[in-house]
């Protein structure tokens, strides 16, 4: 059986149109800040990984959204190159940070026993998961 040129040319045009992509939600809420790179490179069909994207210094709250994409473009470059040069386009939306208020502060007396140390971790512990917040405990000096 003989599949049609037109077919063949409709399939391979088609399959051409799809784009990979990937995210990976950390559960953090996302802010404004993005780093993006539009043309990681990757060699040999992604064999050998594009270098590690530093975020470190530009989302000091840590990632909320991790994207990876072959674009339209990226897919165009592999082809002309035969798969040998594959880019990859990696975009990271940095988290907001986790303001804890001024009533989540719980102090430790200087001379607090054992029992009333462990009371209060556990209030601190009860209070977060209540009110869904950071709570901080402090000793006092």
């Amino acid at each position: 059986m003989q599949v049609p040129r037109g077919a063949t040319l409709l399939t391979t045009i088609f399959s051409l149109t799809a784009c990979y992509h990937a995210t990976i939600d950390t559960g953090l809420t996302p802010s404004t800040q993005v780093v993006e790179q539009s043309f990681a490179s990757s060699w040999i069909y992604g064999l050998v990984p594009p270098k590690t994207v530093e975020t470190a210094s530009r989302c000091p709250n840590g990632a909320a959204k991790v994207e990876t994409q072959h674009t339209f473009v990226n897919q165009l470059v592999g082809i002309i190159t035969l798969g040998i040069y594959t880019p990859i386009q990696i975009r990271v939306t940095c988290a907001q940070a986790a303001g804890a208020p001024t009533n989540a502060l719980l102090l430790i007396p200087q001379d607090a026993r054992e029992d009333e140390v462990r009371a209060t971790f556990g209030n601190a512990a009860d209070l977060a998961a209540r009110e869904k917040t950071v709570v901080m405990v402090r000793f006092a000096r």
